[in-house]
């Protein structure tokens, strides 16, 4: 971990999925730091508004622009819009997500497909894109995974499937990256009320039908966002948010057959849920 952390201030921070309730905040936490944010998700009045409404109440500047993360070219053009404006990228948040909740044998495969475009290959388009200007400003990438990233999630082979890639791609981006001075910080919460599960598929594609189990206690998405950007300033390699994000990590470790145990038992109602 860095002991002398990377100030926001002025940076340029772009966030993606910037419209949820984890998105919102963390474009609000970055302004508090100081940094100008872009606003970036699939509705481009909404993110335009929230830029406008984060401008009034900062001092710095906000752009609002739509973005779909499974689709490079329009990346490369907002990107290259950010440029035009600010002329550079200093914060890139991986923050869109999909989740999906169906046990794999009632699950079609597009719906695992889907997942994985958006939460794995939607971060990689935006690194890929962004990585020259971070490069330039030895900038920070954070990326927002999940306690799914690193152990196993009944009823979401799809979503811990997108989440573990995550680990292993960023794990290795950033011994690429720190000799050019750019963090990578991975940031795993466990259940946060952030409204997820109020747009995941189901096995057909559809909206889920069935509610989302929880176990443990539901962070808050304000607690989470001002702790990933106290984390990511430090250049902490990985931050595991709430109580239940550090049991899950070390029980899946010590006792990986405990942990899928306990874990099975929690949400096994889901699964029934799901099969019916």
């Amino acid at each position: 971990m860095d002991e002398n952390p990377f100030s926001l201030e002025g940076r340029v921070a772009v966030v993606t999925g910037a419209l949820g309730l984890l998105g919102r905040n963390h474009c609000a936490a970055l302004a508090r730091a100081g940094a100008n944010v872009v606003v970036c998700d699939l509705d481009e009045a909404a993110c335009v508004a929230a830029a406008a409404a984060l401008s009034r109440t900062s001092a710095h500047a906000a752009l609002g622009g739509r973005l779909d993360v499974t689709a490079p070219d329009a990346i490369r053009a907002l990107r290259d819009r950010i440029l035009r404006e600010f002329g550079r990228i200093d914060v890139l948040v991986n923050n869109a997500g999909l989740s999906h909740r169906s046990g794999l044998a009632q699950t079609a495969p597009a719906v695992i497909r889907k997942v994985v475009e958006v939460n794995f290959f939607g971060a990689v388009h935006c690194t890929q894109a962004a990585l020259p200007h971070l490069l330039a400003s030895r900038g920070l990438i954070v990326v927002i995974s999940s306690v799914a990233g690193f152990a196993p999630l009944i009823a979401r082979t799809g979503y811990a499937a997108s989440k573990h890639a995550l680990h292993g791609f960023f794990d290795s981006l950033r011994s690429e990256l720190a000799p050019e001075g750019v963090g990578v910080t991975l940031v795993c919460p466990s259940f946060v009320d952030t409204g997820i599960e109020r747009h995941a598929l189901g096995a057909d594609g559809g909206p889920a039908r069935h509610a989302r189990t929880v176990t443990g206690e539901r962070a808050t998405p304000e607690a989470v966002a001002d702790q990933v950007y106290l984390a990511a300033s430090k250049r902490q390699r990985l931050l595991l948010v709430g109580r239940t994000a550090r049991l899950a990590w070390w029980v899946s470790r010590i006792a990986p057959a405990t942990y899928e145990r306990m874990m099975a038992k929690r949400l096994r109602a889901e699964l029934d849920a799901a099969r019916r």
